[in-house]
């Protein structure tokens, strides 16, 4: 749900106090649990250590190996950085450890299918269509829109969270899983209800990879959920191949007994790491989103802060995340981009343009570029799905998401974009 937050060493800190952030309402319910839970020992009460967690999770499965110890290092890492750096209420420390328990209960049953199953690893995954670009630049709503393909299969958020054992055609729809699912991540909207004006939640909503990532203790996900810079420092200078590959190997699990004839992914975040994504789906077909940056970094930012209030009643430090709300530190994700596309390390072929602005205006003309860039077909049932979906979800469906930029901020910033803005010709908004 972010981009890349790790914090950058020498920074202009005086700049954040452009970015001044009120905390959302949260309902009178989750104030007072908290205020209760404040009087307790939340570490005996709701333990976040590597022993009673790995423990837990092999209660949990009746299972004992979690598979290549790659998730080792990152996952203490994670725990230190809870403990020291994140201030998790009662609430937080609830939700949290219902997520370590989840991803650590998966590598267990993951790690035992393929045992039982190596057939499951001559799976072939074959031209998926990766949505990458800025977080709030338009990913979600054309995530959802290509979705509507019935030629693409998206990794939806029930199986995402559990996708062992592996989901089956004949109980696809009607699967358990998917009620637990829409449980737990609507919690984010009953605990902080502006949220839901920000990011819509539930158990069939196309999930995003950090999710998948999330299996691997190495993603942005994670990162989102609370402050924990030390986290994110560790995480920003992590290996992504070994990810990707579980990422792959994730993918053939959940096609194996309901086959999906090509993959609809996105993240922000894939857009920091083209290379190594098409070093492992060389054939992937890359659709990268284009908004004002200014207006980009303004909403994540936003976004952020109410997730983190979700889990900890500690203020926002926007210095912390220098990637996100620094306009120099995106900006340089960007132009790594573009230097990427115009020496080779990513193809033309295998990329494709999507500006926000031409999404909003014309829909279906943007769907159809995107179509014609790869040589496929737009056939008569999905367009007519994607008709049906933009009737159903107009803008602001859920409510209004509100944000504000000083203007000194503004013009700040925006001298970074001006090479990323006119090659793509993307207005300001801001």
């Amino acid at each position: 749900m972010s981009e890349r937050v790790a914090g950058r060493a020498g920074a202009d800190r005086a700049d954040s106090a452009d970015l001044s952030w009120e905390p959302p309402q949260r309902p009178a319910w989750l104030d007072a649990l908290n205020r209760e839970g404040g009087a307790l020992d939340l570490a005996q009460v709701v333990p976040l250590d590597e022993a009673s967690l790995l423990a837990a999770a092999r209660e949990r499965t009746g299972l004992a190996d979690f598979g290549p110890d790659t998730w080792l290092e990152p996952f203490r890492v994670l725990l230190r950085a809870l403990e020291d750096e994140a201030q998790l209420t009662l609430w937080g420390r609830l939700l949290t450890r219902s997520d370590l328990l989840i991803w650590l209960s998966n590598r267990l049953q993951i790690h035992d299918l393929l045992a039982l199953h190596p057939e499951i690893h001559d799976e072939r995954i074959e031209a998926p269509t990766f949505i990458v670009g800025l977080p709030r630049s338009g990913t979600s709503i054309l995530f959802e829109l290509l979705a509507c393909d019935p030629e693409c299969g998206v990794p939806q958020t029930w199986e995402a969270l559990f996708p062992c054992p592996a989901p089956e055609t004949a109980h696809y729809a009607d699967d358990p899983r998917i009620e637990r699912a829409h449980a737990l991540v609507t919690q984010w909207t009953r605990a902080v209800p502006e949220f839901g004006t920000m990011h819509e939640m539930g158990g069939t909503i196309p999930a995003e990879c950090g999710l998948i990532w999330a299996n691997t203790f190495v993603s942005d996900h994670i990162a989102s959920l609370q402050q924990a810079p030390s986290y994110a420092a560790w995480y920003a200078t992590a290996d992504m191949r070994p990810v990707y590959e579980f990422h792959r190997t994730f993918l053939k699990i959940l096609q194996w007994r309901h086959p999906r004839r090509r993959w609809l992914l996105k993240a922000p975040e894939h857009q920091s790491h083209l290379a190594t994504l098409l070093a492992v789906y060389p054939d992937a077909q890359l659709v990268q989103t284009h908004r004002d940056p200014v207006r980009c970094m303004a909403s994540t930012t936003s976004l952020l802060g109410a997730l983190y209030w979700i889990r900890s009643d500690q203020p926002f430090d926007s210095t912390a995340f220098e990637d996100i709300v620094f306009g120099e530190a995106t900006a340089a994700r960007l132009e790594h981009v573009m230097n990427q596309r115009d020496d080779g390390t990513v193809p033309a072929e295998n990329i494709c343009d999507a500006r926000y602005a031409d999404l909003m205006d014309d829909p279906m003309a943007c769907i159809e570029r995107i179509y014609d860039h790869f040589g496929r077909t737009l056939g008569d049932a999905a367009r007519q799905r994607m008709t049906a979906y933009l009737a159903a979800k107009p803008k602001g469906k859920f409510g209004e998401h509100r944000y504000t930029l000083s203007a000194e901020r503004v013009a700040n910033d925006r001298a970074h974009f001006r090479r990323y803005q006119e090659r793509y010709r993307v207005a300001d908004e801001v």
